[in-house]
């Protein structure tokens, strides 16, 4: 499990809580934040999973990925001694 679901989790309680108050003390206001709250943690949670389970397919499986990746740039010759000279290059 990551910090993702866990917070998803915590937001889904806390948006619960406030959306309990505002109903309890009448306010329209607290309620739409305790929503909003909950709906953030539902996501969150949702990331957190797909994380998970996307982690989890590539540790189970036969065939792993190299990402790493190592770009090497060159200039061309002429671009080179267009800069060494600064200006273009005769024929």
């Amino acid at each position: 499990m990551n910090t993702d679901r866990i917070k998803g989790a915590i937001d889904e309680v806390v948006g619960s809580a406030k959306r309990a108050a505002g109903e309890l003390t009448g306010s329209t206001s607290l309620q739409v934040k305790g929503m909003a709250q909950q709906v953030k943690g539902k996501v969150e949670g949702g990331w957190g999973k797909a994380k998970d389970t996307l982690r989890d397919a590539v540790e189970n499986s036969d065939v792993h990925i190299d990402t790493h990746v190592k770009l090497d740039w060159k200039k061309p010759a002429e671009d080179s001694e267009r800069n060494k000279n600064n200006d273009t290059l005769k024929p």
